[in-house]
């Protein structure tokens, strides 16, 4: 019993220092360990397995929409970065560069992609000539480099995976159209498949991405009350199309600009899962994308055909398409039990003597800790419910909690007393200066735009800070 505890007591608790909590939580869990690269890290299999099912559900849901995907170069020449003026100015704080091949000094700089735009529209002038030749719709999966000061596993790395989406059209309309779909491909994958439920709309312009007209962004509320951007999708107009002479020619032999977008989410999304859903015994996660939906402890192993119980069991569950495994170690139950907690396993499954002599087993919920009795010869039946249940019950916790913490603020005085008192978001109107958004975020120690709700119900006509006329409802909150 004394190692039982002892695995439980090395998570911090999330009330006591929700910060070490989430580094406890991702060690424990073993999900990724720090590289010999500052600021890098190692994904270690069950982290790694999160991803893989992240990026499956992921991938099938872009190729419904007609996504292709591709993969382009790590390294960027600095001459090709420079075309874009206001995307190179976004991100040459953060780019790290190859300045030798082998023993010799480079004659040009290389840099290490913070992100792919420029490859693309590199590409793209070589092979666009004429409407016939559009839309091109591709994503690639890959990772990124970008020089971060201040890391946090998962949260901020330097090196990190993501998938980057890319999208050329003829006109703006039908760009506008995919920006659109894909972010709202984003949201419903985050609220099916994660459980999370979201914050959506459009960044204001101090907050936009580098580059683009508009970013749509998608924003989840920790366990501590801060937001995580979780994804994002850019209309960048022809603004990267002229840089690069991008052209295209119409039914008419007249020459246009072509239309561009871009949009990704990356491997920062497994930091919300463990925020939003973790709890003081470890990971918490959703049955959809858990790289193991059930783990079935034999109980009292040692005594006559429990272990070919389980066996039977673990096959029978495996072929009908559940993701299961089986733990024959040495461990004391109680010790299994508590590391299965602590690796987020949705369901565990007890079978015993006494449960072989009743024809039953028992199944624990991760999300609620409840125990049920099922028959075994339900089990392939009751399981998937179970796992439904579970689904659907997290999304709906995560969402009470969000709602709880959503707050409305008149003037600056309500914002400052709020956000000085309680945890979670703020909703108020914004005049639309970017004076007027900082002394916001500076007034309240961090309550920064996370963005600008288009279809919400104004709750004044005047501006939260200068008090004037009001142009938008805009959710503040701290972030990650």
């Amino acid at each position: 019993m004394a190692n039982e505890k002892k695995l439980v007591e090395k998570i911090t608790a999330r009330s006591d220092d929700f910060a070490k909590w989430y580094t406890d939580v991702v060690r424990e869990a073993k999900l990724c360990d720090y590289s010999n690269v500052k600021g890098c890290l190692n994904y270690l299999p069950n982290g790694y397995a999160i991803w893989e099912n992240i990026k499956n559900d992921l991938d099938k849901r872009f190729k419904e929409t007609g996504v292709e995907n591709v993969y382009l170069p790590v390294l960027i020449p600095e001459s090709l970065l420079q075309k874009e003026k206001d995307h190179i100015e976004g991100f040459a704080p953060e780019v790290a560069w190859v300045t030798h091949g082998g023993l010799e000094e480079l004659e040009e700089r290389f840099c290490i992609r913070p992100t792919s735009e420029t490859l693309f529209c590199d590409l793209w002038q070589k092979m666009v000539k004429s409407y016939r030749d559009l839309p091109l719709v591709w994503n690639q999966w890959n990772s990124v480099l970008r020089w971060e000061k201040t890391t946090r596993p998962f949260l901020r790395s330097r090196e990190f995976l993501w998938q980057e989406g890319h999208t050329l059209h003829a006109t703006d309309e039908e760009a506008r159209e995919r920006c659109e779909m894909m972010f709202k491909v984003y949201y419903d994958f985050v609220t099916e498949d994660l459980a999370i439920p979201l914050i959506c709309g459009k960044k204001t312009e101090s907050e936009k991405f580098a580059g683009a007209e508009d970013t749509y962004t998608i924003e989840a509320m920790m366990h501590d009350g801060k937001a995580l951007q979780s994804g994002t999708s850019h209309y960048f107009g022809h603004g990267f199309a002229d840089a690069f002479d991008i052209k295209y020619l119409d039914k008419e032999n007249n020459w246009h600009s072509a239309y561009e977008t871009s949009w990704g989410l990356s491997t920062r999304i497994i930091g919300a899962i463990i925020m939003v859903h973790g709890d003081d015994n470890g990971l918490v996660l959703p049955p959809r994308i858990a790289p193991k939906q059930a783990r079935i402890i034999p109980i009292a192993d040692y005594k006559e055909g429990v272990l070919e119980e389980a066996d039977k069991l673990f096959r029978d569950l495996k072929d009908s398409g559940l993701r299961v495994e089986i733990d024959k170690s040495d461990k004391t139950p109680g010790f299994k039990f508590a590391e299965q907690e602590m690796l987020g396993i949705p369901t565990r499954i007890e079978i015993g003597p006494k449960d072989i002599e009743k024809g039953q087993v028992v199944v624990v919920r991760r999300d609620t800790g409840e125990k049920m009795v099922v028959k075994r010869d339900e089990i392939l039946k009751k399981l998937p419910e179970i796992l439904e249940d579970i689904q659907k019950n997290m999304y709906a916790t995560a969402k009470q909690f969000l709602d709880e913490h959503i707050y409305e603020a008149k003037n600056l005085e309500e914002m400052q007393q709020i956000s000085a008192e309680k945890i979670g978001f703020i909703k108020a109107m914004w005049c639309g200066d970017s004076n007027c958004e900082d002394e916001i975020k500076d007034k309240t120690k961090g309550m920064g735009s996370r963005c600008i709700l288009e279809k919400e119900k104004k709750i004044t006509d005047k501006c939260v800070c200068c008090g004037k006329k009001a142009k938008h409802v805009v959710m503040w909150g701290k972030s990650y």
